[in-house]
């Protein structure tokens, strides 16, 4: 395509947006037509980059938005409230478009919306590219790699961290505790509307309470088995009968049951009117933690898959989850998409299926690892 920018990122006034725009400024190839784009021109001066005037209640200033680049990288979030008119624009334009949403309720939504859209036009649509949900994505394609090929494929994910979710987070997450029925019916309509994998199978899986790799594995019910199970309807390589399992590993049983607890309360809470509105008052989306503290966070992943009489355990790890390396998948995906060379995809896609090893190597020379742990028959 011939557009002015080859990426823009909308929302670069918020916190997280914000250090994807350092990201870019400090990483990006210095030929790269890059912009940034919001309602207040004041604050995004600063970055010293182009300003687009964007807002998403405006459809005409993001239709010119969307026809001047190749890549729409978006931070403006819930995304239930605001995401659509983006993606949108950018379906209608033909341009790559990118988020940072968990909530599956909009994902589903847009699916059913604008997939076939994007499909027309070529855009790829990619949701959840930052914490949510890259490394999960990434980290079980690069563990399915290593098995046997046309097999029976099981992983679990083991998710340990140390840092503090970011404010878009936790809107996000009591958004989508306060919306059950509206959660459960956008699944029902993209069921309906996504065709299946011919003869195979994908799928995520629950799983339950039980002990593996020297932890107490709790289920997790995050976006990311959804992503997984995504790219595995899209990929053959996770062959004819794929599943996925998706856990938090806690060293103690007291911390399980504070874990479920706690859960089991933000849900109740979410229910109730005043109580959801104190919640959200307490972390704004735009707030974030110190550089310092950033700098102690961290996050490691562990991939257990077997398949084929091959067992395979994986790692990916990195920094701080919640703010700079969400950044940084963000920014990396976005330079992904536009200078790599990638499968011919459209609609909406998933890292992996849209990525994949680019994408992987680029985190990796980013400072992210991925690493085989040990592989043995059984």
């Amino acid at each position: 395509m011939s557009r002015e920018y080859d990426v823009v990122l909308l929302g670069a006034s918020g916190f997280t947006g914000a250090l994807t725009a350092e990201y870019l400024a400090k990483n990006a190839p210095p030929d790269l037509r890059w912009a940034v784009a919001g309602r207040n021109q004041g604050k995004l001066e600063a970055f010293g980059k182009d300003v687009l005037h964007a807002d998403v209640t405006d459809a005409k200033s993001l239709q010119a938005l969307a026809e001047s680049a190749k890549v729409v990288a978006t931070t403006v979030g819930p995304y239930i409230q605001y995401g659509e008119p983006v993606v949108a624009a950018c379906a209608d334009a033909g341009t790559d478009y990118l988020d940072l949403t968990g909530e599956p309720e909009f994902i589903d939504r847009m699916y059913v919306c604008h997939h076939e859209r994007a499909v027309q036009t070529g855009a790829r649509i990619v949701h959840a590219c930052g914490f949510d949900s890259i490394p999960y994505d990434l980290g079980v394609q690069f563990t399915v790699e290593q098995l046997p090929r046309r097999v029976p494929i099981q992983v679990d994910g083991l998710l340990r961290a140390g840092g503090r979710p970011s404010g878009g987070t936790f809107h996000t997450a009591i958004t989508a505790f306060s919306r059950p029925k509206q959660n459960v019916d956008a699944h029902r309509a993209r069921r309906h509307a996504e065709p299946g994998p011919d003869g195979r199978k994908a799928r995520a899986v629950p799983g339950w309470i039980h002990r593996q790799q020297g932890f107490w594995a709790v289920p997790l019910p995050t976006i990311d088995p959804q992503i997984v199970g995504y790219s595995a309807r899209l990929l053959e390589e996770y062959g004819p009968d794929f599943r996925y399992s998706h856990y938090a590993a806690m060293k103690r049983l007291p911390m399980v049951a504070g874990g479920i607890g706690g859960a089991a309360l933000l849900m109740a809470a979410a229910q109730i009117r005043p109580a959801r509105n104190a919640l959200l008052k307490r972390v704004q989306p735009g707030d974030g933690p110190s550089p310092e503290r950033r700098a102690r966070s961290w996050f490691n992943v562990r991939f257990v898959g077997r398949g084929g009489g091959k067992h395979v355990i994986t790692e990916v790890a990195g920094g701080d989850p919640g703010y700079d390396e969400t950044a940084k998948m963000l920014a990396e995906s976005a330079l992904c998409l536009s200078l790599d060379d990638l499968p011919t995809t459209a609609g909406q896609t998933t890292t992996a299926a849209a990525m994949g090893p680019a994408l992987r190597q680029r985190l990796v020379n980013a400072g992210m690892t991925f690493a085989t742990l040990s592989t043995d028959e059984y």
